[in-house]
């Protein structure tokens, strides 16, 4: 506990260390007394001392601590605890947070109007420590100025950065009426994270609890990224607050919970974050994911498909029944892709459904409806109900059993155009897939249309990327380039380098694909129980290209780099 200055054991003490004279002791004293201040922030301010040595004297006066600013490091997470108000008004700066402590840097020790605030705000320890006027001034003044590192970057949300939905949204928003001050930093910070998430195009939040840390990744262009640290003391009410704007149980952290939260950025069309909590050991690790709805309507060309992959998949969307099957890891498009099609189908003349656990992207003119096993609502009811409602079109979210195979299956068989997802690594494996969860050879010959099978490749920033020389042969043969068939003397190799319109060389994500249609020649193969290598081979035979050859064409074009088709395909 900081006790009030005695003025004239402290006078004394400066007059011994020779710090300052009789007269300019006697001069500062009346001076302050007469504004108000203390004797130190007087002489401060007024530069009458080294300050270094009026900040050991203090610290030898009040019992604190020294903090150098050049030698130590300062965190910038603890910014998020303390709004810019609040740092403006006082002569004070947060500095870290050490065994739960936050340290306050202070140049007057026995001025803690300041501290008492921060302390309320924050409900954490607080630990002051004496540093250098000067250097605490110009720091906070940078902080302050500087929109990399500022308070009101990381926490201050413009009133117009978020608009409410209508009032008929079943799903909370960003915005929020809560004046407890206590909370106010925590919804900030939320609004925060989430606005730089959709700004920096992330696909994924995460927000993990660790034994003695707490931190927060934004997934960009497919990989992770750690984003900041806040405090670990911010961890029940970040779950808490999350779970309110989601509309889940901030009383049950023993199972794992879904929700939906829906918002707004920059007057922008609804972005749907889908929220899943998860018990851990130190606590609940929480995944948003963000579901741009604009995603669906950028347009097939933009998707990545080669010339003849995309005219494929636009023939069998123009077929009025059959299946097509939209194969790939989480993660890997394969929504896009289907919302693609289906934006293209969305006519009047057409009545289209979808069943999917949950929905992702909001289309209007679709019918939609998830799947809620709580209530026994699965795939298969969905499916039946559809097969009663005059369906063109049917979407499947996924396939995962034999149940909704088997009715999928028949809705492609008497008339209508069915679409749906399996996780497979291969156009090839799909047909295994099905045959293993108990289709017959003959359902699967006759009612799958086309399978396409995608991942996503980071594309290479044009502002900075970098040509590659010339390839050894061996390097060219190793890597599978001679069997593109391109001319390895007409294209130009290139590889990331970085810069600031971009994450590490690259920018924005391109479909890799390779799209089989299942032909009278493929069908025989199915038929007669050939594996997925026989029905490769005679895919082979009539010009199907696989994904790593599409990807390695995607290096050709300078689209990707050698790394990244290696990172995402393989021989």
């Amino acid at each position: 506990m900081i006790t009030e200055l005695d003025t004239e054991h402290f006078g004394q003490q400066l007059l011994n260390e020779g710090v300052l004279s009789v007269n300019e002791l006697t001069n500062a004293t009346k001076s302050a007394k007469n504004h108000g201040k203390s004797v130190i922030t007087h002489l401060f301010e007024h530069k009458l001392v080294n300050e270094k040595k009026l900040a050991l004297a203090a610290c030898q006066e009040s019992g604190l601590d020294f903090f150098d600013l050049n030698r130590q490091l300062i965190t910038q997470e603890c910014l998020a605890l303390i709004d810019g108000d609040l740092l403006k008004q006082h002569t004070l700066l947060p500095l870290c947070v050490r065994d739960n402590q936050l340290l306050i840097g202070i140049a007057d020790p026995f001025d803690d109007s300041g501290l008492q605030q921060i302390k309320f705000r924050t409900t954490m320890p607080v630990q002051p420590v004496v540093v250098e006027y000067s250097k605490l001034l110009a720091l906070r003044e940078q902080w302050l100025s500087d929109k990399q590192h500022d308070l009101s970057d990381l926490l201050d949300v413009d009133k117009n950065e978020y608009q409410a939905p209508a009032a008929s949204e079943p799903f909370q928003t960003l915005d929020s009426d809560d004046n407890d001050e206590q909370s106010g930093p925590i919804v900030r910070f939320i609004n925060k994270i989430i606005a730089n998430a959709i700004r920096l195009k992330a696909s994924d939040i995460h927000f993990e609890p660790y034994e003695k840390e707490f931190r927060v990744r934004f997934r960009i262009d497919g990989i992770l990224r750690e984003v900041f640290r806040p405090p670990l003391t911010w961890q029940l009410r970040l779950a808490s607050r999350i779970k309110i704007m989601a509309d889940l149980d901030i009383t049950e952290r023993r199972v794992p919970q879904d929700g939906r939260i829906r918002v707004s950025s920059d007057g922008a069309e609804m972005i749907d974050l889908r929220v899943n909590t998860l018990p851990m050991q130190q606590g609940e690790k929480i995944v948003m994911r963000v579901l741009d709805s604009s995603a669906a309507t950028i347009g097939i060309d933009q998707l990545g498909f080669e010339d003849d992959q995309r005219q494929l998949y636009l023939d069998m969307l123009g077929k009025p029944q059959g299946m097509i099957l939209v194969t790939g890891p989480t993660g890997s498009g394969k929504t896009v892709s289907l919302y693609t099609g289906l934006n293209l189908l969305n006519t009047d003349d057409r009545n289209i459904s979808t069943a999917e656990d949950p929905v992702e992207i909001n289309m209007f003119g679709i019918n939609q409806t998830q799947i809620n096993p709580k209530t026994h609502y699965d795939f298969p009811m969905a499916l039946r109900a559809f097969l009663r409602q005059d369906p063109d079109v049917i979407m499947v979210g996924e396939i995962r059993d034999l149940e909704t195979a088997e009715i999928a299956v028949k809705a492609a068989q008497t008339g209508h155009l069915v679409l749906s997802t399996l996780h497979t690594n291969s156009s090839a494996e799909t047909i295994n897939r099905l045959l293993n969860m108990g289709l017959s050879t003959f359902n699967v010959a006759t009612s799958v249309s086309l399978i396409i099978a995608q991942r996503l490749a980071r594309k290479l920033c044009v502002k900075c990327r970098k040509p590659v020389g010339p390839l050894p042969d061996e390097v060219i043969k190793q890597e599978g380039l001679d069997k593109i068939g391109i001319d390895i003397d007409q294209f130009t190799l290139y590889t990331a380098v970085g810069c600031n319109h971009c994450h590490e060389g690259y920018s924005g994500r391109v479909g890799i694909y390779e799209t089989m249609k299942i032909t009278p020649e493929i069908s025989s193969v199915i038929l007669n129980g050939g594996t997925s290598m026989d029905i490769l081979r005679a895919a082979q035979q009539q010009g199907f290209r696989s994904m790593r050859i599409s990807a390695l064409r995607k290096v050709a074009a300078g689209v990707i780099s050698m790394q990244e088709a290696n990172r995402i395909t393989t021989d």
